[in-house]
């Protein structure tokens, strides 16, 4: 198991671009006993690529990077695609949609013109990174349900495009964790690894990244699931040490862009939410100092790490 970006984001945030470069990443795997990174890279030139493929050889890691689906130049995320195949990386993340699907939208339609709006994206993206022979991976991020994913890929049914497999995001849009990641298992490229913390709240419910074991997940299935599909793909730690997330899904504006989503699925959602009893209240940043917010996110991804070797065989 190695490290996704997110897993430092006091780094990440006080960074001049807010992203964790790859290499760096690497260097603080490298200090927790990960095995690869899953990041970002801000300096999109061949000389970085090289020092960075230099680094990874050295370190006996993996590197999977993070990048952003073509907005009006189709040279730049080719560029971008092959700085990222010289450092080594044997796949690529993107998302669709760079907040939460309930949150953005006020209207079904606004939601509706957004999808076109990836779907032109996407057919972009497809014929270089097919091309190039990159795998690229799209995140469910909190946007696509998984059943509106699964459609998504078999539109294009490509075998370079597939799926950054989130293992907790789609509790957000009350999709069952197991259900979502055995549906997306086959199509998976890279995975952020997590466990989920929740709280029952008068309009919905908190949300949280937990250290792994802490929450409400089945690890070992899900676990199980994608080796079962993919044996290759590498598994990236996501554990985001930060305030809960409120999902606001008892409230009128949360439903605005669900047309069909059954009854039954809010019901499990909230079931399992009020059955989830934390040994510890969920994770909160606000009020530490930088200092003691870094020594927060170190603890977390080292209970983490010692809960994959010891119970995942990750």
């Amino acid at each position: 198991m190695g490290l996704s970006a997110d897993s430092f984001q006091s780094i990440r945030f006080a960074s001049p671009h807010r992203l964790l470069e790859v290499d760096r990443l690497m260097t603080l795997a490298a200090a927790v006993g990960a095995a690869g990174a899953h990041g970002g890279m801000a300096q999109i030139d061949f000389d970085w690529a090289r020092r960075t493929r230099r680094m990874k050889e050295e370190l006996g890691m993996y590197v999977e990077i993070q990048t952003f689906l073509p907005k009006q130049d189709p040279a730049v995320f080719e560029h971008a695609v092959n700085v990222a195949k010289e450092a080594g990386a044997t796949s690529l993340r993107v998302v669709c949609l760079l907040g939460r699907r309930y949150e953005m939208f006020d209207t079904l339609a606004g939601w509706k013109e957004a999808v076109a709006g990836f779907h032109r994206q996407i057919a972009v993206a497809l014929p270089i990174v097919e091309r190039h022979r990159m795998p690229l991976g799209i995140e469910n991020h909190k946007d696509w349900r998984v059943d509106e994913q699964v459609q998504l890929l078999k539109r294009y049914s490509s075998e370079y495009l597939g799926v950054s497999l989130d293992t907790g995001n789609n509790l957000s849009i009350l999709d069952d964790p197991t259900e979502t990641v055995e549906k997306l298992a086959p199509y998976t490229f890279n995975v952020h690894f997590k466990d989920m913390g929740v709280e029952e709240t008068e309009s919905g419910f908190l949300l949280s990244e937990v250290p792994l074991g802490e929450g409400i997940l089945d690890l070992p299935r899900m676990v199980q699931a994608i080796r079962a599909a993919r044996p290759e793909v590498h598994f990236s730690l996501e554990m985001i040490t930060r305030d809960p997330l409120h999902v606001p899904c008892l409230t009128g504006k949360y439903w605005e862009t669900f047309v069909d989503v059954p009854g039954i699925a809010l019901a499990r959602t909230l079931t399992s939410v009020r059955a989830y009893q934390p040994a510890t209240p969920l994770p909160r940043i606000t009020g530490l100092s930088e200092q003691a917010r870094y020594a927060l996110e170190l603890e977390h991804v080292e209970r983490s790490i010692a809960y994959a070797r010891e119970r995942l065989g990750l």
